[in-house]
């Protein structure tokens, strides 16, 4: 086999895990576990967790730890209570030591979160004991690292192998990190918040880079706001949607860019007043007849 050859297989079996392992994090894990922006049946949810472990292999995430993190970072984003903020972590190296402890001892259930945290996520117990499993973890970096010795042309290329054995840490740390540090914003978001939009075209993280996005439309399955950018698992979940695979909410949250204008926020508020008076009115009407009766 040609140097080239060798050295095509290697790269594409590398982007290849890196773009799936990605994928099924954001789609399953995170906008399907964490968030439930959309529904699917208990077949292919099955399917998607199977997948989910497989291609996230030897760095498997447990649905219902990351489901919970997940919320947690949403409810104390970058204040103390979040698990993982480079606002409250001087260091990546410590964010993520931090981000481990917690995702661990959340997964074998000896730290208990806060109930509003619990629930609605996917469990498969027997896959996760599996998955989980150091005998697993080791297997899949074993085999990665065969094909790495069938195929690599170079030792150079086996500097790529720890990226396989630690692939879903990385994109945690990516996301986490540079969309909380570096980019733009679309939205203040009058809070403690600093997320960022860090790609207008997330193809590294398949869209989990538009943080400041998300955390503003917290339930949108597209994580694109602006014309110009693009949110790859968005156009993925559209397919899954018109192929009956998962189902899309009928009044789903949707993205706007620039969020409602101020004259739009009074009379919203101003409609909510007057519902409110009717349904005060109403209330009065029915106790008093009530009374009389």
């Amino acid at each position: 086999m040609s140097f080239a050859s060798g050295a095509l297989i290697i790269l594409a079996f590398f982007v290849g895990h890196w773009v799936l392992s990605v994928f099924f994090q954001t789609f399953f894990l995170h906008r399907y576990g964490a968030h439930r922006m959309f529904t699917m049946s208990k077949g292919w949810e099955r399917f998607f967790y199977l997948c989910t472990v497989f291609f996230q292999g030897s760095s498997f995430l447990n649905p219902r730890a990351y489901a919970i993190l997940h919320r947690e970072h949403h409810a104390y984003s970058d204040t103390p209570g979040d698990p993982h903020s480079p606002h409250v972590y001087p260091s990546l190296v410590q964010m993520m030591s931090k981000t481990k402890d917690r995702y661990t001892g959340i997964s074998h259930r000896t730290i208990t979160p806060e109930a509003r945290f619990e629930g609605g996520y996917p469990e498969w117990p027997a896959v996760d004991r599996i998955a989980d499993s150091w005998l697993t973890r080791l297997a899949f970096g074993a085999m990665y690292t065969l094909f790495y010795v069938k195929f690599a042309p170079h030792w150079a290329f086996f500097l790529l192998l720890p990226m396989h054995y630690l692939m879903g840490p990385i994109h945690g740390a990516i996301v986490n990190w540079c969309g909380h540090m570096y980019g733009y914003r679309n939205f203040d978001l009058g809070t403690a918040d600093k997320s960022r939009n860090t790609l207008v075209f997330d193809f590294l993280t398949m869209g989990e880079l538009f943080q400041n996005n998300h955390h503003t439309f917290g339930m949108s399955p597209n994580f694109a706001a602006r014309w110009f950018e693009i949110d790859p698992t968005w156009s993925v979940i559209r397919v899954f949607n018109a192929l009956g695979m998962v189902k899309l909410p009928e009044h789903m949250q949707t993205m706007r860019y620039p969020r409602e204008q101020p004259a739009m926020q009074v009379a919203h508020a101003a409609q909510q007043a007057v519902a409110a008076i009717k349904a005060t009115a109403a209330s009065a009407t029915g106790g008093s007849a009530a009374v009389g009766g």
